[in-house]
């Protein structure tokens, strides 16, 4: 890919995906993964699992992933670039939308269509989650701290920040 149309891919594919974020920037992370590792060649499985958990643990939205992919591939403008191109479109439509959206807030389609979107939202971002757990896990070690993560979190009622903090201490343990 040549440089000069770098922020032109940026644009459309992140236009592209803020339109398909049923369930925000995180549903959308298999395919900005696809784009940044697999088709744009940007960045590795490792870097791109570093930069979604330091949007995460960064203050902030979660959009935050797409502006330091951006960052990274073409520096200030491309953050600039990339986070406009997710955030934009989205807002736009949020705005125009709202207004019809809020008339009809008793009609059956619009319960029908809301219930819809649930499992999409959801689907979306477990396909996310398991992306993510793919490019993190590039060892056994690595996969069995997810894999307990995954099951304390689902059948505990433990805080999520004490799973962070034993897996956090584990790799600053060296253990992955």
């Amino acid at each position: 890919m040549r440089d000069d149309n770098i922020l032109a891919t940026l644009a459309i594919q992140f236009t592209i995906m803020s339109l398909l974020a049923l369930g925000g920037a995180n549903a959308v992370v298999p395919e900005i993964h696809r784009q940044a590792v697999e088709v744009g060649q940007w960045m590795t499985d490792r870097q791109f699992s570093d930069f979604f958990a330091i949007s995460q643990a960064a203050p902030g939205p979660n959009v935050l992933i797409v502006t330091l992919v951006g960052y990274h591939v073409a520096g200030f403008l491309g953050a600039l670039v990339a986070t406009l191109a997710m955030c934009g479109p989205t807002a736009v439509l949020a705005f125009f939308f709202a207004r019809v959206w809020d008339r009809f807030k008793d009609a059956r389609w619009r319960v029908v269509v809301q219930a819809g979107l649930v499992p999409i939202s959801v689907g979306l971002v477990g396909a996310s989650a398991i992306v993510l757990a793919r490019a993190a896990d590039h060892n056994w070690v690595a996969a069995a701290i997810t894999a307990a993560s995954a099951a304390t979190a689902y059948w505990t009622r433990w805080n999520p920040l004490f799973v962070f903090a034993v897996a956090g201490i584990l790799g600053l343990a060296g253990a992955v």
